[in-house]
């Protein structure tokens, strides 16, 4: 797709572009953000470098895009609710959301996007990989799709490998919230609101069975399509700076940060976007 507004180079063959000429801390036209939108429709997640954001600044160019979320474990920072701290501090061995997912399946609604902003980042590592759900879809073969067709997925807050990278940030700052389980229950196959495409909607951190069957029953198919669904062939690479930018559709992303930077701090700044109920 050609764009008359920014400039777009794709990261990789799978998904992920890097969006150049334009300053966000600007106030953007309409048909600026519609090309912003465009590319990260067609690429899953869009990158913007040197993008030095107060928190006040990066709301509002969130709030082009849709409606805030909130996080329910873990407060936001102070005077900014919708945006929660994504860190890993140098005495830490565990990172925050360590582990493939897609955010908070485990809710009726989970969100539509989410922006992550790097505000300090350790000297080598760190790096985040996302993974195109539609190409994930696309891969399987006729029989596996018509499997999978009409299944649900139940996905739960309580999952131990997933829990285990929030306790960190669960002591510092919780919520009412924070001791809460979530269930929620999702098709394993979703088709996107805006592209109409279908992408598989399951992942390692929330999904814990299929609906009417057990974990037993369900693990080894769910194991198959954990292990399909981020093949290297669906994947980029992004390593980020202090000002860097990533904007994912949770829809059809997966996202997985890298844990290879013990002893130093890794500060991220995360807003979501409200989503609907996934069909």
């Amino acid at each position: 797709m050609a764009y008359s507004r920014i400039e777009v180079e794709p990261s990789s063959g799978a998904l992920g572009a890097v969006v150049t000429g334009v300053d966000l801390k600007r106030p953007l036209d309409e048909p600026t953000i519609a090309a912003i939108r465009a590319a990260w429709l067609e690429h899953l997640v869009v990158f913007f470098r040197d993008q030095d954001l107060t928190p006040a600044e990066f709301l509002a160019f969130a709030r082009r895009f849709g409606a805030l979320d909130e996080y329910p474990f873990v407060k936001g920072i102070e005077g900014y609710p919708q945006i929660i701290q994504v860190a890993k501090l140098e005495h830490e061995r565990i990172n925050f959301g360590g582990i493939w997912h897609s955010d908070t399946t485990y809710l009726e609604r989970p969100p539509m996007a989410a922006m992550l902003i790097a505000r300090e980042v350790p000297p080598v590592g760190g790096d985040t990989l996302f993974a195109n759900m539609y190409l994930a879809y696309d891969a399987l073969s006729a029989g596996m799709k018509r499997l999978l067709d009409g299944l649900i997925g139940i996905s739960s807050s309580d999952k131990a490998d997933v829990s285990r990278t929030r306790e960190d940030r669960i002591k510092d700052s919780p919520t009412a919230q924070a001791r809460k389980a979530f269930e929620a229950t999702h098709p394993v196959v979703r088709t996107h609101p805006e592209t109409g495409r279908k992408a598989l909607y399951v992942n390692v951190a929330h999904t814990a069975r299929f609906k009417n069957m057990t974990e037993e029953e369900s693990a080894g198919l769910l194991q198959y399509l954990f292990q399909h669904q981020t093949r290297p062939e669906f994947t980029c690479r992004f390593s980020w700076k202090p000002g860097s930018i990533a904007f994912w559709d949770n829809r059809a992303a997966q996202h997985n940060p890298i844990n290879d930077y013990h002893g130093h701090r890794r500060i991220m700044h995360r807003i979501s976007l409200a989503g609907d109920v996934p069909r």
